[in-house]
């Protein structure tokens, strides 16, 4: 995305309702705000155009007490909305710019970053919960830097497992890998997740990683591109620095590496691409199996807790807990550890 483009905002002309039309046409258009939302001003309602260089029509944006905006699709991919944002902002005249954005919109929640808004928090409504994003005069036009970046080329590969983000695709894998009675035992309650619950965690993947709140990612086997297990990264002390991993495995492929190396590629992206410094982990004391993962992936037994997680009908579990730090994977890579 190309963030130095110049965009002019100027007011709405008839000859603009051509371009409107067919904008209010597309399928994005029609997913996120709905129809018709830009037929015509009232209420208070500021309505501009975004212009290219060239004086070609780039897209709508619309100041309420709630900003919207739109983005012609040929226009898309350049910045354009970024662009007409923060000319939005350097007008001076708003001390308080909001945009409610949908989880499921992960490329708006990008413009806003980009274009210096903070996340807040949620808002509740009747049609279900947005993600608030504001930006008040005098806060730097420049985005924060990202508690998770992207991962370099959209994964991560070992040549024998390959991990991506988790998505909607991943429905039915979902459901499947967390509705074994091993996977709902050591899951946090221990009750499977309803349809409800599975949509939403596979819907807001995106969101979640924007946020820096969590990375989750589906392990492929590499050589058949087929979804076997899942890991995630739990970001949830960044002023400690510290983050968890979690991981499943469908039962066909375990025994056979694919997750320690999982967990290896999860770890050498987390300490190569962000702040974080310790990894931790949980097993309970009689999987061990996941032990094993954990101290072939280079991670080394720290604590012993008891009565830590919930259990099955209002039992406690205790937990082992192992930790991994950066110099530990360094030495584990010098000293030609392996994987499999």
């Amino acid at each position: 995305m190309d963030q130095k483009i110049r965009v002019l905002l100027r007011e709405l002309r008839p000859d603009d309702a051509p371009a409107i039309t067919e904008g209010e046409t597309d399928p994005a258009f029609q997913r996120f705000l709905g129809t018709n939302r830009f037929a015509g001003a009232g209420n208070g309602e500021e309505k501009l155009v975004i212009e290219g260089p060239d004086g070609d029509f780039l897209g709508v944006i619309t100041v309420t007490p709630e900003l919207t905006f739109w983005v012609a699709p040929g226009a898309r991919r350049r910045g354009v909305a970024t662009a007409a944002l923060r000319a939005l902002g350097e007008r001076g005249s708003e001390g308080r710019l909001e945009l409610l954005i949908g989880w499921d919109n992960p490329v708006a929640q990008r413009v806003a970053m980009a274009a210096g808004y903070t996340r807040e928090g949620v808002r509740r409504e009747p049609g279900g919960e947005q993600q608030v994003w504001s930006r008040l005069a005098g806060d730097p036009a420049e985005p924060a830097p990202r508690l998770l970046p992207d991962l370099p080329g959209g994964e991560l590969s070992d040549g024998v497992v390959k991990l991506r983000p988790l998505g909607v695709q991943d429905v039915g894998f979902y459901t499947e890998l967390h509705n074994l009675p091993e996977v709902v035992n050591t899951s946090v309650p221990p009750v499977p997740p309803t349809p409800e619950e599975v949509l939403r965690r596979c819907s807001r993947s995106d969101a979640q990683w924007l946020a820096g709140t969590r990375a989750d990612l589906v392990i492929l086997d590499e050589a058949t591109g087929e979804p076997v297990g899942e890991i995630d990264l739990y970001y949830q002390e960044p002023p400690t620095q510290q983050a968890m991993i979690g991981y499943s495995m469908l039962p066909g492929h375990r025994g056979r590496g694919l997750t320690t190396r999982a967990a290896q590629l999860v770890a050498l992206w987390a300490f190569a691409e962000t702040d974080i410094v310790r990894l931790i982990a949980g097993a309970a004391p009689d999987n061990t199996g996941s032990q094993r993962v954990l101290e072939k992936a280079g991670f080394r037994r720290e604590a012993y807790l008891s009565s830590r997680l919930p259990g099955p009908d209002g039992t406690r579990i205790d937990d082992v807990q192992y930790v991994l730090l950066a110099g530990d994977l360094l030495a584990q890579a010098s000293s030609g550890g392996s994987s499999t």
